[in-house]
């Protein structure tokens, strides 16, 4: 299945159905009068955060979602039918924006969560409605509402508590497929990884979501390379493990690249959360990796941690650093979520 994180669709909600003019006929009532049954209200369009989608491929081949218009209303005070709504169906972090693609609609952040996009049109009164002592008769009846139309974009960011960030060929792939049951491509060459995958860690009993992107190279925040289109993946991760390779020439010059495109593209990843590893480490002798280390703590400001993921050497130890954030920002998170239930009570 292809991955896809962005689509922009067309959507339209019912027209409401239209009233109804009607007299009653009944042989042996001696005065009749109106009896036109109201239309029925359009249909609504919907989207609704669903399990088991992990991409937005399904809007590649269909752009166009129409709900459907409410019955007209019928003789004997008959109220029409309500128009069937149209659901769009999106993974777990999707967001909704309109049209120029920056204004954002609503944010989908839970499994369940449901936003209307598109209300439809009420439907129009019977004539019923307007019977009055001075017109015992009404031969008119209200038309039903248009519905709402526009196109807005739909744009996944994945839901992840770690997420993996460096150069292509940095070994972000390696790692993945060693500590979760993902199976990311794996290759000697650049851009291996062309689009976004997941994969569940569980160490010490815990489990925590990673996430592994195309690597960056200098220039992606202009479209360099693969660019920084698939950085909003990580846009929500609680903290970045950011990987350097033992195999690069200058380790502190590869971590100010990598660091200079996140605070190029904003949006907060610079100021998040960060672990620094040396990867494949296992590929440098004892004076290679105490040079190496020294010049990555220098550039990162911290002791970097050594990680090898084809002997395993480290592997626990950066997983836990990892698993130490996300714990505590978990915890940050139900302080702020239980100080608000107060506020509201």
């Amino acid at each position: 299945m292809k991955f896809l994180d962005q689509a922009k669709v067309y959507i339209r909600s019912g027209d409401g159905g239209a009233g109804a003019v009607s007299f009653r006929r009944e042989k042996f009532i001696e005065f009749g009068g109106p009896d036109g049954g109201d239309g029925g209200r359009g249909g609504d369009v919907w989207v609704e955060a669903v399990e088991g989608l992990n991409t937005l491929i399904d809007y590649r081949y269909q752009q166009h979602f129409k709900a459907k218009p409410g019955v007209h209303g019928m003789g004997r005070n008959r109220t029409g039918a309500k128009g069937a709504d149209v659901v769009l169906k999106v993974p777990v972090g999707t967001q909704i924006y309109e049209e120029d693609n920056e204004t954002l609609i609503c944010d989908l952040t839970r499994v369940g969560q449901r936003y209307r996009l598109a209300e439809g049109g009420n439907g129009g009164f019977g004539n019923q409605h307007f019977k009055s002592s001075t017109n015992q008769a009404p031969r008119r009846a209200n038309p039903g509402l248009p519905g709402e139309e526009r196109w807005v974009w739909l744009r996944l960011k994945l839901i992840a508590d770690a997420g993996l960030v460096g150069l292509p060929n940095a070994g972000k792939s390696t790692f993945l497929a060693a500590v979760t049951a993902a199976k990311p491509k794996i290759a000697d060459y650049p851009f291996t990884t062309l689009h976004p995958n997941l994969g569940v860690v569980r160490v010490d009993a815990r489990e925590f979501v990673l996430a592994d992107i195309p690597g960056l190279i200098e220039g992606a925040h202009m479209g360099v390379g693969i660019g920084d289109r698939f950085l909003g993946h990580v846009e929500r991760t609680r903290v970045l493990l950011h990987l350097v390779s033992a195999r690069e020439e200058d380790v502190a010059a590869t971590y100010r690249s990598v660091r200079g495109e996140l605070k190029a593209y904003g949006h907060g990843l610079a100021e998040k959360p960060e672990v620094v590893a040396l990867s494949q480490a296992d590929l440098l002798d004892e004076e290679a990796r105490t040079e190496k280390i020294a010049s990555l703590k220098k550039a990162a400001r911290r002791k970097p941690l050594l990680l090898s993921s084809a002997t395993g050497e480290g592997v626990q130890e950066v997983l836990r650093a990892l698993l130490r954030v996300v714990d505590e920002a978990r915890e940050e998170e139900s302080a702020a979520e239980a100080t608000d239930d107060r506020w509201k009570r």
